[in-house]
């Protein structure tokens, strides 16, 4: 008498779109963090790579561990770089940050 019936409501034209409009928000937010985050890691690294294949001989490098110096053998894996007149180091290609431009060294 004082509280009316409830009826429940039925699923009409709406109800497939409805259920798509839910996950859009969520959808939006992948593409977002996609080119905000994921795809600049993602470039970074590819450069990183082919900086890495690209390594020669002669090469003024900074490593990982801020040792600036002149690369002089070339392995698959490592690099031999000469930090001061007849010192040299090797260390892993993945350490070699930075190739610097030619006459660096000197400069400094």
């Amino acid at each position: 008498m004082l509280i009316s019936n409830a009826f429940a409501q039925t699923a009409g034209a709406g109800g497939a779109a409805g259920g798509l409009m839910s996950f859009l928000p969520i959808i939006l937010m992948f593409a977002v963090l996609w080119f905000i985050m994921i795809r600049p890691q993602m470039k970074r690294q590819k450069e990183a790579k082919a900086m890495m294949e690209a390594l020669a001989k002669n090469d003024e490098v900074v490593t990982a561990g801020g040792i600036l110096g002149r690369v002089t053998k070339v392995n698959e894996n490592y690099v031999t770089v000469e930090v001061a007149e007849g010192t040299e180091i090797t260390v892993q290609k993945n350490a070699v940050t930075t190739v610097l431009p030619k006459g660096t060294l000197k400069s400094l």
